[in-house]
């Protein structure tokens, strides 16, 4: 039975790798299509539901910019009318004599366009136009945010992928050394220079490696999955990403807040909606002021009264008019609506200094992320060189019979980490430098 245990540890030594082997042989022959930053980013454009949604409401909004929806143009409609009528009717004359009727029947009916046109509303009619410019600037201003903040999430998502990619990566790579390190154990055993439980020491290793590999892809098929929902496509499309993340190492604190100030979507909503509560105003004050209007038709009429003196009228012709209205007294409400649309202007005032205040805030605490984050990857690039050179050097000394394998595994889970530590900081770094972008409306694919 002692003589089986060798042979059952070099048939598992050969046997788990050559299924992950053939495992990777068989992923690596069906590399999927390789999917860029700018596909991704273009297909979102084109596809997501939420940047739709924006331009259709962008698009209803310049839609309203009318003239007419402002109230300048007058109003044509057509009407029609008509009345009928059966009486019996006793008339009681003058000299005495009485006058009976049964069942007559009276009818009338008259048809024509009119036209009415307010030609002096107190100015809310050019108040009003430039309400509904202003609305079509705030449905911009948000579909710029809708597609910014979607974009920061494509591209989000996307570096994701490529941060777990890294990370598979660098799995891979610590499998190959625990499966060089279950051969030099195994070795070491059939010579009788290791025991059993360094060879199973190494198999185990080995194994966690490998479940830590499997559970690592899970998680990137599963951010895969997110990526596809976020373009539009097919949930489970395969594709691939790059292995690299490049970060931007110059970003200017000052140009953020100026590029903010200019293009931050919440910045310029708070604003138009402080310019919209002003166009409020005007509408209020706009009923101090008369109100004119004209008015004009040409109408037909034909009426039959058998019991009157003209039994058969028909009329047509013009009909033409002039009105005019002025609020004398409504019970102070007038005061009490300027009064309340003079707090509201404060308030939009204040809310737009806060939201400029809260950007900056954003823009200085994610600049120090992104500070911090490059400092980091310099020391944890120093790191991953020195963990890799300290694991040449155990691998070389267990090789030589030097030191234990937990000397190695400590070196091998040293490396791990300092990679792991590494690819983790480039993300977050990046991600820091994405959110500036986006905060800034400045969205880009560097």
């Amino acid at each position: 039975m002692k003589k089986l245990i060798p042979i059952l540890l070099l048939c598992l030594f050969f046997l788990v790798p050559g299924l992950f082997a053939q495992q990777q042989q068989s992923q690596s022959q069906q590399q999927a299509p390789l999917l860029t930053l700018e596909n991704a980013v273009s297909i979102a454009l084109q596809n997501n539901y939420n940047i739709r949604l924006a331009k259709n409401n962008t698009t209803i909004a310049t839609t309203n910019v009318t003239l007419g929806n402002a109230g300048f143009l007058p109003v044509l409609a057509a009407g029609a009318s008509t009345n009928s009528s059966i009486l019996d009717i006793n008339q009681t004359r003058t000299d005495g004599t009485i006058n009976k009727l049964n069942k007559l029947h009276n009818s009338s009916y008259t048809y024509g366009p009119n036209i009415n046109w307010t030609i002096f509303d107190g100015f809310a009619m050019f108040a009003n136009y430039d309400q509904l410019k202003e609305l079509n600037k705030r449905s911009e201003a948000y579909q710029r945010d809708t597609i910014q903040s979607t974009l920061a999430n494509v591209i989000s998502t996307y570096y994701n992928l490529i941060n777990q990619n890294q990370q598979i990566i660098s799995l891979k790579g610590a499998i190959a050394i625990s499966r060089l390190q279950l051969r030099f154990a195994t070795d070491k055993y059939n010579v009788g220079r290791a025991s059993k439980l360094d060879v199973l020491n190494a198999q185990v290793n080995f194994n966690t490696d490998t479940a830590a590999l499997l559970t690592q892809i899970q998680q990137f098929n599963t951010t895969k999955i997110s990526l596809n929902q976020l373009l539009v496509r097919k949930l489970n499309e395969d594709f691939s990403v790059p292995d690299t993340i490049n970060i931007q190492s110059q970003i200017s604190l000052n140009e953020l807040i100026n590029q903010a100030h200019a293009a931050n979507p919440a910045i310029l909503a708070a604003q138009i909606n402080k310019r919209l509560t002003e166009i409020s105003l005007r509408q209020v004050r706009s009923i101090r002021y008369p109100i004119v209007g004209v008015n004009g038709g040409y109408g037909i009429s034909n009426s039959k009264t058998p019991a009157g003196f003209t039994r058969v009228q028909n009329t047509k012709g013009f009909n033409y008019g002039l009105t005019a209205s002025v609020n004398i007294f409504d019970g102070f409400n007038q005061v009490r609506r300027e009064r309340v649309a003079k707090l509201q202007i404060n308030s939009a005032d204040i809310r737009s200094s806060l939201v400029q205040q809260q950007v900056e805030s954003q823009i200085n605490s994610l600049y120090l992320n992104y500070l911090s984050g490059l400092d980091l990857i310099r020391l944890e690039q120093s790191n991953v060189e020195i963990a890799k050179r300290n694991l040449d050097i155990s691998l070389d000394k267990y090789r030589l019979g030097n030191i234990t394998p937990l000397e190695v595994r400590e070196a091998q889970r040293n490396y791990l980490d300092a990679q792991t530590r590494f690819f983790n900081d480039q993300y977050q770094t990046k991600l820091a430098e994405v959110s500036l972008k986006e905060i800034t409306g400045n969205i880009s694919l560097k």
